[in-house]
């Protein structure tokens, strides 16, 4: 089974970075679609970026141009670079998967496994 565990969460001043880091594992990690999602208390979970196995990649307009999704197949690892930080940007951020094969999104509804998230506090 794909299991996802996330880290690098913390608190940091507006207009600072974190790197987010989901360490993944399970035999068909590869060809899964990886994404983040934040969720904020009182509010839905959204979407954050996504990124495919060609590496083809799609953002929220909220953070696009601010935070980079990568993916690391050698090392089995999904990171998220947060640049430009805002205390909107405050939720915990949780990393997925989905075994569906084709163009990433951000649609909650397509993924299957969760991680347990890390917090992300932005003041």
């Amino acid at each position: 089974d794909v299991q996802l565990v996330e880290s690098g969460g913390g608190s940091v001043q507006a207009g600072g970075s974190l790197r987010l880091s989901c360490s993944a594992s399970g035999p068909t990690y590869s060809s899964y679609c990886m994404a983040w999602f934040r969720q904020a208390p009182g509010k839905q979970r959204e979407g954050v970026a996504a990124i495919d196995i060609t590496n083809t990649t799609v953002y929220a307009d909220s953070v696009k141009g601010r935070f980079t999704i990568t993916r690391d197949h050698g090392k089995n690892s999904l990171n998220l670079q947060m640049n430009n930080l805002k205390p909107e940007d405050t939720a915990t951020y949780y990393c997925a998967a989905t075994p569906r094969v084709g163009h990433p999104t951000i649609a909650i509804r397509q993924y299957d496994y969760w991680g347990q998230g890390t917090q992300v506090t932005v003041s």
